[in-house]
């Protein structure tokens, strides 16, 4: 689950970690009230969206008095950002960050991840803030630096020195960056998260560290137990088919294709996927249903799928183990009458009791196109889609939609 910046960084600074002053606004009048509230002569307004490169996108604004921060404000509220994270839909603002802004003499970058291979937290850092972290491996490779956190003593004080060394902060500044990055690895621990990141870390015209930017990322198996970390989601900037799948317990993932995946097994869904691409076609979304597929379940799913618009096909992929191909084949009947499904639809079955399951959908009527593995299946979702797509050429995307 991802935050807004404003909220990562109330939560690192219950961790000492030093952050500007700034306020939260959603109109140009609150805007404007909170840089008089902030104090000084220059801010910053910064759009709320779950993406970086916000900066490259409009989305942030340096503002001399509070007319130009009404003004920015009313430029921002309600736009539709597109970034290189958001793609080509964009995320709309629908709440700004209004901040003190700094004169800054140099920035670091600071982020701490979950390394899958090592089984530990990862700091990564480097001399050359401001940038992406890709930009920064790519062109100054040199400057990065890497600890890992060995997860029976946790983050010892020596590492966090040796990573501000490494950094080149001054002497003078030492003691604060080990606040901080000590801070941040609390975060990391104690809230669950996945990532923490501080792009840039600043050290201001006055020698003092600020995290002016901040992007905390958390485990979504773990918010049963963070109910205050829980309540910082802001559905508005998600996936809307995710949002759904995720409040009716499915694992699902939006992707830009036609092919709508109903799918069993995470691996499973990978695999489909993957078949479909050598077949000539594109996914439409990553969705596992997992092992208790029943009648319900799977209407569920076939809802999801076809509440996207693109979906011009649908294949449904079940290697019963656990489940058993004729609860899945009753539902996916179930589903075809509940859903109204008016595009081809492919399904394959394997394992326990595929004969039964096969025997329910040959016997429902139904114009459900049977397939006996994996490959075959992609084929025909892919050829159904074809014959889909065509359709739609000559009689516009909605008729042939309909004629199903």
């Amino acid at each position: 689950m991802d935050i807004h910046e404003y909220q990562a960084k109330e939560l690192l600074a219950e961790f000492g970690v030093p952050i500007p002053k700034g306020g939260l606004a959603y109109s140009p009048e609150q805007a404007a009230y909170r840089a008089r509230e902030i104090g000084g002569s220059r801010w910053v307004v910064k759009a709320q969206i779950h993406s970086g490169g916000r900066g490259k996108a409009g989305g942030i604004k340096l503002c001399e008095d509070s007319h130009a921060v009404w003004r920015a404000a009313e430029d921002l509220l309600g736009k539709r950002l597109v970034t290189g994270q958001t793609g080509p839909r964009g995320k709309v603002v629908y709440r700004l960050y209004v901040e003190e802004a700094k004169t800054l003499a140099r920035e670091f970058y600071l982020g701490f991840v979950l390394d899958r291979v090592s089984e530990r937290i990862m700091v990564v850092a480097s001399s050359a803030g401001g940038m992406d972290i890709e930009e920064i491996a790519r062109s100054k490779p040199e400057s990065l630096v890497r600890a890992v956190v060995e997860p029976a003593v946790g983050m010892q004080a020596f590492q966090a020195r040796e990573i501000a060394f490494k950094l080149g902060f001054d002497s003078g500044q030492i003691t604060d960056a080990v606040k901080t990055i000590l801070g941040c690895y609390r975060a990391f621990r104690d809230l669950d998260a996945t990532m923490v990141e501080i792009n840039p870390l600043a050290v201001t015209s006055e020698g003092r560290l600020l995290a002016l930017d901040a992007k905390t990322t958390f485990d979504d198996t773990a918010l049963f137990r963070r109910a205050h970390i829980s309540e910082l989601r802001d559905k508005s900037q998600e996936d809307p088919r995710e949002t759904r799948a995720a409040d009716r317990g499915l694992a699902y993932v939006g992707l830009d294709g036609q092919i709508g995946c109903i799918i069993n097994g995470a691996g499973l869904a990978m695999a489909t996927m993957d078949m479909i691409k050598l077949a000539g076609g594109e996914p439409a979304n990553f969705l596992d249903i997992g092992g208790g597929a029943t009648p319900e379940r799977v209407t569920k799913a076939f809802n999801l799928v076809l509440s996207d618009e693109r979906v011009e096909a649908i294949l449904v992929n079940i290697f019963a183990g656990i489940n058993r191909c004729d609860w899945v084949a009753e539902g996916v009947v179930q589903a075809y009458h509940n859903a109204k499904v008016d595009v081809p639809l492919v399904v394959r079955l394997a394992g326990t009791n595929v004969e039964e399951g096969r025997a329910i959908l040959a016997q429902s009527g139904l114009p459900i196109i049977a397939a006996d593995n994996l490959a075959e299946a992609a084929e025909r979702a892919v050829a159904a889609w074809k014959r889909n797509a065509a359709e739609a050429l000559a009689r516009g995307p909605r008729q042939a939609r309909e004629s199903h």
